[in-house]
């Protein structure tokens, strides 16, 4: 048994169904896998079927967006109820995906500013199936630029530092872990390896279940941090390839590619389950 616990779907910014991800889960020999779309969650019956007949054991789940002092910061929520369905946890998603849609025509106004970019609103609509995010103005943006690639496109026009950059959300770190834990969502931080030092020593304490210890860009180490980061919070390890389904894409993994299996799987299941959980003093 392996477990690959974050990946995306065209319903955020994926480049495969939930149907064909999941085909994918199984060619690559993935047993445990959640889909992990941005904040929002979507065709979990269709996917739970589909899983069901291939022998995969399919865990809902999400990436919610936070900021911690202008650091986006992301967390995954994992349910094993129907939680996700709660009044809260809907509201937010239709929230976000308004937040968004205001956020890409900010985004665009600033790309034709900043950088004499011209694409337009219904240019990126056009990529996306659900809510709109940065790989879409990407394609976008490709399609009309071609001389540059995507990972120039995202270095120099839409990561966090360039001048045209919107910020995805206003909710705060902490009171993201808080919406998921008050919807009994098992919280793990993902992908500590892109934080800073500084600021993931200051958000580490949070309370989270878990910890995204192997993630395709770690770095030498970084898996002996997190684990002794989660020996000290009594946090599970997790693992995550992140998979979008991008061409060329080096900035995430596979699926598959990142798993845990084994007693770290066990541990994961057994937190997701109701086993004894992390409460912050």
């Amino acid at each position: 048994m392996k477990a690959d616990l974050h990946m995306h779907t065209t319903s955020s910014d994926g480049r495969l169904s939930n149907i064909d991800l999941i085909k994918r889960v199984k060619k690559n020999g993935v047993t445990h896998f959640s889909i992990t779309d941005h904040d929002i969650i979507e065709n979990v019956e269709q996917s739970k079927k589909l899983a069901e007949e291939l022998g995969l054991n399919y865990i809902v789940g999400m990436e919610l967006s936070t900021v911690y002092k202008g650091n986006s910061i992301h967390i995954l929520g994992y349910f094993n109820d129907d939680s996700y369905m709660n009044d809260e946890i809907t509201e937010y998603y239709k929230n976000m995906k308004n937040r968004r849609d205001d956020r890409s025509k900010l985004f665009i106004k600033n790309l034709k500013k900043h950088f004499d970019l011209d694409i337009k609103y219904e240019e990126v609509l056009k990529h996306a199936k659900g809510v709109i995010a940065r790989p879409h103005m990407a394609s976008a943006i490709l399609e009309k630029y071609p001389e540059y690639s995507r990972n120039e496109i995202f270095d120099k026009f839409l990561g966090n530092d360039s001048k045209a950059y919107v910020p995805s959300t206003k909710i705060s770190t902490s009171d993201g872990l808080e919406l998921l834990k008050r919807n009994n969502a098992m919280t793990v931080l993902a992908h500590p390896a892109l934080y800073k030092k500084r600021i993931l020593e200051e958000i580490i304490d949070y309370g989270y279940d878990g910890i995204e210890a192997i993630y395709p860009l770690n770095k030498d180490h970084d898996f002996e941090l997190f684990v002794d980061y989660a020996s000290k919070y009594n946090m599970v390890l997790s693992a995550g390839s992140d998979y979008h389904g991008l061409s060329n894409d080096s900035k995430h993994g596979d699926v598959g590619d990142c798993y845990i299996e084994d007693s770290l799987l066990e541990r994961f299941l057994n937190r997701l389950q109701g086993g004894e959980k992390y409460e912050r003093s």
